[in-house]
Parts: structure tokens; C-alpha cells; sequence
């Protein structure tokens, strides 16, 4: 069964991407409780490394790499994708674990979610999106795909189906496995995809559908890269809701998954932040 996703398509220019890392095993991090870290400086933030729908935790793994090298502390927790005030509420909740200052960093449905969670969390000192959404107060993930045309995640997914705690069924989507690469992961190499799309985490539609009550941007900081390759979220749409945030902004060519193909470009956008936010600049 389809998903009721927009159906709009427009034609992308395939451009040649960086070389992927692979993804398997749990994106490693760091303790964040410690006053410095294993080898963290006073004052050094913490980041909070947040994936979005159709991935998991190990799509961060050549950012965490890249960024514990850096001698940062980092944390790439599970997002659950089952909705949006839930899952903010979840991310608030390790949030309230860390201490010192943070760098909150969202790839795609997580830009929602940390939208959200950093809201009244005064130690998140930045935000980071990645080929992320950016809603304001009343706005969807869907809401914000539809705003321009280019999205082609709807004939990508199809609907299945789980049981409510409460009786009756819930919809969540996930990404057909053989368009996987071409849709979310084009330029990295074929069995990385392959591995990818086996351990996709699904989204629940409710997730996609359900309006953000708070819009952190307004307040934090913010830096965004835009992924000008991206298949789910029209670059157009990124690079809209980027300015409107006032954020930083840099473009990479490189597929919605850029934290796997281009790990580098997002670790060194991160750590703009991070100096920003040591600097009290």
C-alpha cells in the first residue's frame, strides 16, 4: 500500500558524491556526565547527535568517529520516530543527562525533534541541521515537503502496520528496499545502501503529520547544510528554511544521508558551532 506522502516529481541532476563511510555497528560515544570528558576541555560542549526517519544511530558512525578525534564528547542516542512530542520529549530527557553545554545536531526528521527538544533546555547552546527540517510553530514534516516540488519519498514508501498499546492499528512507513540507495543513500556504495535499508528504522505517519508547539531557532543559534543531491527534502525547501532560521549555512553535493556519504563537511560544520559556542561568540 502507498504512502498518502506527496507525489510530486521533478527531475534531479545526479552530481558525483564523496566516497561513503560504512555504517554497521551503534554510532560509538563518550560518557557525557563527566565534568570534562575523557579528554574534553572545561567550557568544551557536548554533542548531541540526533538521526531522523528511515535511519538509526550508526548513520552518525564517520561523524562520531571524526569528532571523538577531536577529543569531543558525544552522545547519538535511538530517536523512537513514533512522534513528535513524544520523541522531543525523549531527547529532552537525555538532554537532562549532560552536563555543561551542548551542540544539538538533527538530519532530517530529527531537525524537528530538536526544534522542539532544545526548547526551555538553556545549556543547548547551538543548533545543527542536517538536510534537516526546520519547523515553525504549527508546521509538519509533511507540511514542509510539500512547500516546493521535488520530493519523489512518496512513491519511494509504502505503508505498513503495528499494533497501539490501546487497541487498533497505527501506520508507519518505510522506504522500498530496492529504491532505498537511489532515494535516500544515491553515491554511497552499493552494499553500505544495501545495509542501510535492511536496518532502516520506520517512522510513524502521526510523526510526519503532527505540528510542532515550539520552534528553539527563534532563540539558539543555528547553523544548516544543505544537501543539494537530497531526494526527501527538496534542496529548495532546505535552503528556504535555513534562511528563514537565520542559520549558517553551507551546501554539499551529497544525498539526504550526507552523514554517511560526506561525513567530513558535517563534522567540520559541527565544529563551527562548537568553537562558536567556546568562544561565547
Amino acid at each position: 500500500m502507498n504512502s498518502p506522502i506527496s507525489r510530486r516529481t521533478v527531475t534531479v541532476s545526479l552530481l558525483a558524491g564523496a566516497a561513503a563511510l560504512g555504517t554497521s555497528g551503534t554510532a560509538r560515544s563518550a560518557p557525557a556526565h563527566y565534568p570534562h570528558g575523557p579528554h574534553g576541555r572545561p567550557g568544551t560542549p557536548t554533542v548531541v547527535l540526533i538521526h531522523g526517519a528511515f535511519a538509526d544511530a550508526s548513520s552518525w558512525s564517520g561523524v562520531v568517529e571524526r569528532l571523538q578525534r577531536h577529543g569531543h564528547r558525544v552522545l547519538a542516542p535511538a530517536l523512537p520516530l513514533r512522534g513528535l512530542a513524544s520523541d522531543a520529549a525523549y531527547i529532552r530527557s537525555v538532554l537532562d543527562s549532560v552536563t555543561g553545554p551542548v551542540v544539538l545536531v538533527g538530519h532530517s526528521y530529527g531537525g524537528a525533534v530538536i526544534s522542539q527538544a532544545a526548547a526551555d533546555t538553556p545549556h543547548v547552546r547551538a543548533l545543527v541541521y542536517v538536510a534537516a527540517f526546520v519547523p515553525e510553530v504549527g508546521e509538519s514534516a509533511l507540511q514542509l515537503t510539500d512547500t516546493f516540488p521535488g520530493s519523489t519519498l512518496g512513491q519511494a514508501t509504502v505503508t505498513q502496520y503495528y499494533p497501539l498499546p490501546g487497541g487498533g492499528q497505527g501506520e508507519e512507513l518505510i522506504i522500498k528496499k530496492d529504491l532505498f540507495r537511489r532515494q535516500f543513500a544515491a553515491g554511497v556504495p552499493v552494499r553500505t545502501a544495501q545495509v542501510m535499508a535492511a536496518g532502516q528504522r520506520p517512522i510513524t505517519l502521526a510523526a510526519l503529520q503532527e505540528p510542532a508547539t515550539a520552534a528553539a531557532w527563534k532563540t539558539i543559534p543555528s547553523w544548516y547544510l544543505v544537501a543539494t543531491e537530497d531526494r526527501n527534502i527538496p534542496p529548495a525547501g532546505e535552503r528556504w528554511m535555513a534562511e528563514r532560521a537565520g542559520a549558517r549555512t553551507v551546501a554539499v553535493r551529497a544525498p539526504h544521508a550526507v552523514s554517511v556519504s560526506d561525513p567530513g563537511p558535517v563534522t567540520d560544520l559541527i565544529l563551527r558551532a562548537v568553537r562558536t559556542v567556546r568562544s561565547g561568540h
